[in-house]
């Protein structure tokens, strides 16, 4: 039987077991004019970036989207939305729903610059908070925040009632910002919640 190494022993030591990385990659990037997930930078597509650094910090990765079989390459657990066309509630609600550990940390599939450090700060400040999510300028980094299963019935009814906006589920939970100075330590340049919705985003990001 083969004998891992101790560098690979200390890198799964190092992953989170009691949450479950949640991608999103629901979007139909209508503004982007192809999917935008599978586009390269420098060899390595958008979500590839996402993926490589939920790899370091996750046991268990799971990928929402409605488009399977563009996605099959990547030997991920995926799952379609539960109910259909709500954006990126719907990406929320199928997550919760799915997963089987107790919460999940979700990102979009179109932010290349994640930082493992940050994440795994927001993590180790979840408490007894049902959500933990990053606020700068007063924006809520809604696509980049950790959500208890205990929200699934708040978003359930949120949907019922045909609000679909996720930042209305912090009205109804227990919500642990993660405010800008606290993020600055990890990311002095606050590149963790780029996304890439055009071309020309995509251009100004090769060049730096």
């Amino acid at each position: 039987m083969p004998v891992a190494s101790k560098a690979s022993e200390n890198k799964d030591s190092s992953l989170i077991r009691d949450v479950t990385g949640i991608i999103l990659a629901g979007g139909k990037s209508t503004r982007y004019g192809q999917n935008k997930a599978l586009v390269s930078i420098d060899g390595l597509s958008l979500i590839g970036r996402v993926i490589r650094v939920m790899r370091a910090i996750f046991q268990d990765i799971i990928l929402i989207t409605n488009s399977p079989d563009e996605y099959a390459h990547l030997g991920l657990p995926m799952y379609g939305d539960l109910i259909m066309g709500l954006g990126p509630m719907g990406g929320v609600y199928t997550g919760l729903s799915v997963i089987t550990h107790e919460a999940g940390f979700l990102v979009a599939c179109d932010m290349p610059l994640l930082n493992e450090d940050l994440i795994r700060y927001i993590i180790e400040s979840r408490d007894h908070f049902d959500v933990v999510v990053p606020r700068v300028s007063g924006m809520v980094e809604a696509l980049h925040a950790l959500y208890d299963i205990r929200c699934l019935p708040v978003v359930k009814r949120l949907i019922d009632s045909r609000q679909y906006q996720t930042l209305r589920i912090f009205n109804e939970v227990s919500v642990r910002y993660v405010e800008e100075v606290e993020i600055l330590s990890f990311d002095p340049d606050l590149r963790s919640f780029t996304n890439i919705n055009r071309p020309q985003e995509l251009r100004r990001l090769e060049r730096q």
